[in-house]
Parts: structure tokens; C-alpha cells; sequence
């Protein structure tokens, strides 16, 4: 069973910078397509941006194109989300999510076709 442990959330002023973490157990990242979800208060969760390292794609949501890097580090099995130039309308709870990479050149943008989540971790940006 995959788990899914997200960390490095915060508050931070607009224009600065947070690095989330998403550490991976019960199976290797690579493996899957390994995605970013927020959802503030009252609104629908929205795909921040997801990773296919089998494919070697990435793909980023509008809102933070530019703005947002997906990496991961094989040795510890980990995740990251760098977030720069933030932004008060980045504010979000932020999951990390994962799914089989059955095809690998596909990167879902839909909530529902991840199995694996975390269990968030909270970012606030002041403006």
C-alpha cells in the first residue's frame, strides 16, 4: 500500500518561496505519475501540476506555470513542489497524489483518477 506524507507547508509573504515535500512509502515514485492538488475554502480541489517520470513529462495548471517545479530525489523517495513568486490566491491546503503510470505519456489533470493521497499540508500566502 502506497502512503503518501506531504510536509513544508506555511505562511509566507507574497513573492516568496516554499518547497513542499511529498515522501513516498510502500512503493518507488518513478513507478507512478506522481501529481499536485490544492483546494482552498469553498472551492473545488484543482490539479497544480503532475510528473511522469517513466514518459518524462510534465505538465503544470495555468495559474502556476512558471511558477511551480515538480522534482524528485530517487534517493530518498521523495516528491518535491518548489513554489516561487507566490501569490495570496496560491493559498490552499496542497495534496500530493499518485497513481499506477499505465501510460506513462499521460499526465491525469482529474482528481478522480488518483489513487494515492496524502493528507495535506496547509499554504498561506499574505499579501
Amino acid at each position: 500500500q502506497v502512503q503518501l506524507v506531504e510536509s513544508g507547508g506555511g505562511l509566507v509573504q507574497a513573492g516568496g518561496s516554499l518547497r513542499l515535500s511529498c515522501a513516498v512509502s510502500g512503493g518507488t515514485f518513478s513507478s507512478y505519475t506522481m501529481a499536485w492538488f490544492r483546494q482552498a475554502p469553498g472551492k473545488e480541489r484543482e490539479f497544480v501540476g503532475g510528473k511522469s517520470w517513466g514518459g518524462s513529462n510534465t505538465y503544470y495548471g495555468d495559474s502556476v506555470k512558471g511558477r511551480f517545479t515538480i522534482s524528485g530525489d530517487d534517493a530518498k523517495n521523495t516528491v518535491y513542489l518548489q513554489m516561487n513568486n507566490l501569490k495570496p490566491e496560491d493559498t490552499a491546503a496542497y495534496y500530493c497524489a499518485a497513481v499506477w503510470a499505465f501510460d506513462p505519456r499521460r499526465i491525469p489533470t482529474s482528481r478522480y483518477e488518483y489513487t494515492y493521497w496524502g493528507q495535506g499540508t496547509q499554504v498561506t500566502v499574505s499579501s
